[in-house]
Formats: C-alpha cells, sequence, structure tokens
C-alpha cells in the first residue's frame, strides 16, 4: 500500500509517500517518485508515529461508575482516598480485567507505549504485567513501594519488576524517602517521578531536588515555577480532561511559550477513558474556549514525537525503514495536518492494514 499526504515525525512536517506492508515501512519519498510504477494500492492520508500516553493510572478502571463529586484529595489522595479503598475492595482478577480493557483500548487507537503510575506495591506492578501480557502496547510501569520508611528489599524487588516509581506528591513523602527512591532508581538505570503543584503549590525545590525524570500536573505553580522546570529539562504530564472535572486547568498556553517539555496524558482511568485522541481535542477545545489557545503542533508533539525522545527511542518518532514499529496512518485531509490530527483524529479513521493493526477485543481467557 502506498499512501500519499502528509508525513508528521521528528524531522518535521512534509509532504510524501509512505509505502508499506503490514505496517512495515518498505520506503519514504516525494509523491510520485515511488518504485511501484502504480502497481499498489494508493490511499490519501497522513502517517505519523503512534502515540504515547504519558500519564495513567489504569488500575483505577476496575471502578465503573461515575465518580462522587469532592475535591481531589478525597477521592484520589492516598493512603485513604476513594480511589484506594476501591482498589483495596477489588479482586485481583477484577483489577486485571480492567487494566487489560484499557491496554486493548489504547491499542486500538493507534497508542503504542504507555507509562503508567501503578499503586499497591509489588503485587500491583506484577498484576500490570500480567495485564499486559499478549498485548501490543508497551507498557512503562512505574510502580509505588508501601512501606514507609522505605523498606530497601522492598523496593529492590519493586524495582526488579517496575521501569521506576512514581509518587504522589513531593509534600506527601518525607525528603529522606525521596531521596532513597531517587537514588535507588538512578542505580538501577530505572526512571524517578512524582506530582507535582497539583492542589496547591509546592515549593519548587522541593520536587526538583532529588532531580526527577518527569514531573505531573504542575497546575498551581507559577510562571517562574514552570520556567525553571523548562529550563530545568524535566517535562510535564498533563492531563486536561480528568483536571477539568475538579475545575482545574493546566496553562497549555504559558508552558508552549516558556518552551517546557510537555507530554500528554490521560490520568485517572476512573475519570477517563484512556484516548488519546479525546484528550489531544480537549486539550485544544478547552485552551480556545479560555482565549488562550496552544497551536496544534505543540500537542501533536507532546503525543506522537516527545515521549519517544523522553523514553530514549527517538527511533520510534521516525518514519523511516529503520523503524521496525508500524506507524498511525490517518485517512484524514493532508492539508494543515497537525489541525486534523488535534481536531479529528479519530479510531474509526484509521487504515489498518497500513497501521499493521490486529485484532484486539475479548477472548476467552478473559
Amino acid at each position: 500500500m502506498i499512501v500519499e499526504g502528509a508525513l508528521i515525525d521528528l524531522e518535521g512536517t512534509r509532504r510524501g509517500y509512505v509505502r508499506l506492508k503490514e505496517g512495515v515501512v518498505l520506503e519514504t519519498g516525494s509523491i510520485g517518485t515511488d518504485s511501484t510504477r502504480g502497481r499498489e494500492r494508493r490511499v490519501r492520508g497522513i502517517v505519523l508515529p503512534r502515540a504515547v500516553n504519558t500519564h495513567t493510572h489504569l488500575g483505577d478502571a476496575a471502578f465503573p461508575r461515575e465518580p462522587p463529586p469532592g475535591p481531589v484529595s478525597r477521592i484520589v489522595a492516598p493512603p485513604n482516598g476513594i480511589k484506594f479503598r476501591i482498589l483495596s475492595e477489588r479482586s485481583p482478577a477484577e483489577k486485571r480485567s480492567a487494566m487489560r480493557s484499557s491496554l486493548r483500548r489504547m491499542s486500538a487507537e493507534g497508542t503504542g507505549a504507555v507509562v503508567d503510575f501503578r499503586e499497591e506495591g509489588l503485587a500491583g506492578a506484577r498484576l500490570l504485567r500480567s495485564a499486559a501480557r499478549g498485548t501490543d502496547v508497551e507498557v512503562v510501569l512505574l510502580g509505588r513501594p508501601l512501606t514507609r520508611p522505605v523498606d530497601r528489599r522492598e523496593l529492590s524487588e519493586l524495582l526488579g519488576v517496575a521501569d521506576g516509581v512514581g509518587l504522589s506528591s513531593a509534600r506527601e513523602e518525607e525528603r529522606s524517602t525521596r531521596e532513597t527512591i531517587a537514588r535507588a532508581c538512578r542505580a538501577r538505570h530505572k526512571r524517578y517521578a512524582l506530582h507535582a503543584s497539583e492542589v496547591v503549590r509546592e515549593p519548587v525545590e522541593d520536587y526538583l531536588r532529588p532531580r526527577p525524570d518527569l514531573l505531573v500536573h504542575m497546575l498551581r505553580a507559577t510562571e517562574e515555577d514552570l520556567r525553571i522546570v523548562a529550563e530545568s529539562g524535566v517535562p510535564i504530564a498533563v492531563c486536561p480532561r480528568s483536571n477539568a472535572l475538579f475545575g482545574l486547568k493546566p496553562d497549555l498556553a504559558r508552558l508552549e511559550r516558556l518552551g517546557a517539555t510537555v507530554l500528554l496524558g490521560t490520568d485517572n482511568a476512573m475519570f477517563s477513558a484512556p484516548s488519546i485522541f479525546r484528550e489531544l481535542e480537549f486539550a485544544y477545545a478547552s485552551q480556545r474556549l479560555r482565549r488562550r489557545p496552544v497551536s496544534p503542533t505543540m500537542l501533536v508533539r507532546a503525543a506522537f514525537l516527545a515521549p519517544w525522545v523522553w523514553l530514549g527511542r527517538p527511533e520510534r518518532a521516525r518514519i523511516s525503514e529503520e523503524n521496525p514499529h508500524p506507524p498511525l496512518v490517518l485517512r484524514l485531509p493532508d492539508e494543515d495536518p497537525e489541525y486534523q490530527v488535534v481536531t479529528r483524529a479519530a479510531e474509526h479513521l484509521m487504515i489498518p492494514a497500513a497501521s499493521g493493526s490486529r485484532w484486539t477485543g475479548p477472548t476467552d481467557e478473559e
């Protein structure tokens, strides 16, 4: 198959073609220069790398009803938030099934990887690994040790399963705890991340020392806080839909102006479906509603390009023969392609044969 139209990757946005077979890129180039001489099917569309959902709590998907109203702390703060009570009440089989369904939905919408903050210690990490088995979404698992003060044996066992640690926030953890965890992550070449300035402003030095690999939310941070973080090079994951449920608004326009590295996530699976397509559309529309527009280019980068660089996998953010992973192919107009992707992308517009997609629905296993 030949897809002619717009190509979006780390090399920029350009017109061209991609020749694909079962999702594998065979050749790329300028339109009209392919080697097939018209012998293969041609379609018009947009080709770009698969998305990365850079912040989720997939275990929360085990709660299928509308969450009760209330402040963020009442619902999600450890250890007594409603979500933690729900997690303790659900069986491992229920949580595994819910997480697996979420991963399959992400796969069906062209998500290539997810960064999950997985609670419940070593058992929780093992449960997500089990849920992800056989799916084609790469899971970057940031676990969370249970014992305080930190039990070094527990932390070591957790890091044997997880790709790092994702903490709730700096103000909810002692400095010594954060330092111990960060050192252990560095020694094992794992990632250390935490939520920051979500409900109240936290001093910037509290969450930048020790230096994290990723910060989440930063809703209450001042412009000076954001400038310092931007200059430090630490990425910020934003989740506009879940924030909106509590009247909170990430200032994406300010982040773009300051040159921060922004990544996009969908947050708690009890609030929002883990759909990057929905997150992109809401992020764009909500900023326009506030009369603080953000560029589609910035949002496309936050979902499809910058996360792969952060993961140390820049090759996955390129459309080339050297990248063995299937790209995302959307049957959309190729004029103003970033805008098309941000506002109009949907699962039914994906071209499965070109994207290498396969059935990810229920199986007898579940």
